[in-house]
């Protein structure tokens, strides 16, 4: 679907990011982050006023989205447009560097759990329990006290 044929409400029920790769694929140019908001702006009616105080969260959303791409140039493209290289250095031979092109779309992301604790060697005992004297009191004991 274009977004020419999207009512305002359709397009005011999706997201900028949504929007703004509809936008991207359907001029089929780069643009800066700027012109690309303000063109997702116009097409739901938001204010300049708008524009400026949520122009900071669209570059977020952009910049965490990994459907687009900014490119040395400041311009904000799709990243199925963009093929990346890869140069591997053989430590074999330094003068014999092999580039590579990865389809992006190929590469599946690995979630690791970085937060997780495998190592339970510092759990607290109950002799190391700074809480184990801690009595818990209702609102009428405390007032009594």
């Amino acid at each position: 679907m274009k977004l020419k044929d999207l009512s305002k409400e359709e397009l005011e029920a999706m997201s900028y990011d949504d929007i703004a790769l509809m936008v991207l694929s359907e001029s089929n140019r780069q643009m800066k982050i700027n012109e690309l908001f303000k063109e997702v702006c116009t097409l739901i009616g938001l204010s300049d006023d708008e524009f400026v105080d949520k122009l900071p969260a669209f570059f977020e959303v952009l910049s965490t989205d990994h459907r687009f791409i900014m490119l040395e140039n400041g311009l904000w493209d799709l990243k199925t447009k963009h093929a990346t290289k890869i140069v591997i250095d053989t430590e074999d031979d330094e003068d014999l560097d092999e580039e590579i092109e990865i389809d992006d779309s190929d590469i599946e992301e690995s979630e690791e759990d970085i937060f997780a604790d495998d190592d339970d060697s510092d759990d607290l005992t109950d002799d190391d329990d700074d809480l184990k004297d801690l009595v818990i009191i209702d609102e009428d004991e405390e007032q009594m006290a």
